[in-house]
């Protein structure tokens, strides 16, 4: 019979019939704590002593008012994290910290809301938002003037 080297670290104790029998004179071991899961990730030798502070998560804006037009393929949004359009599938959202400016009103023909976002850096981004019925267009200006004002007071 050969002699086998006693098993690695991670394997956990021996089976109960093949567990050597503690001695008479020692007092019992204590309790052994699960062995630790083999998917569990390993601790980082370059972890630091102390975790870092975990970030608070974002917080959601406020709840607030906001204003909706929706056509076939596009769409303006105003609400408390800013404005937002898409056009034909594309959306691009815009904070409130980094407009300067919104302007607004109907195209020439008065079948559409036509929405303008001024950046920070003077660049401006347009949406064209058909309203039908025709009337569709005379709701949305009211509303969309309250819910400017009510995020941008002063213009």
């Amino acid at each position: 019979m050969t002699h086998q080297p006693p098993p690695g670290p991670g394997f956990g104790p021996p089976p109960p019939q093949y567990a050597p029998a503690p001695p008479q004179y020692a007092p019992a071991p204590p309790p052994q704590a699960p062995a630790p899961s083999p998917y569990a990730p390993a601790p980082s030798p370059y972890a630091p002593a102390q975790p870092y502070a975990q970030a608070p998560p974002p917080q959601q804006p406020a709840a607030g008012p906001d204003f909706l037009a929706v056509d076939k393929r596009n769409a303006v949004v105003v609400d408390a994290s800013g404005v937002a359009f898409e056009t034909s599938g594309l959306t691009v959202e815009f904070r409130w910290p980094e407009i300067r400016g919104v302007h607004y009103r109907a195209s020439p023909d008065g079948k559409a809301l036509m929405v303008a976002v001024v950046h920070m850096d003077g660049r401006f981004y347009e949406c064209v938002v058909e309203a039908r019925p025709k009337t569709r267009l005379q709701e949305w200006f009211p509303q969309l003037a309250w819910v400017l004002g009510h995020y941008r007071p002063t213009g």
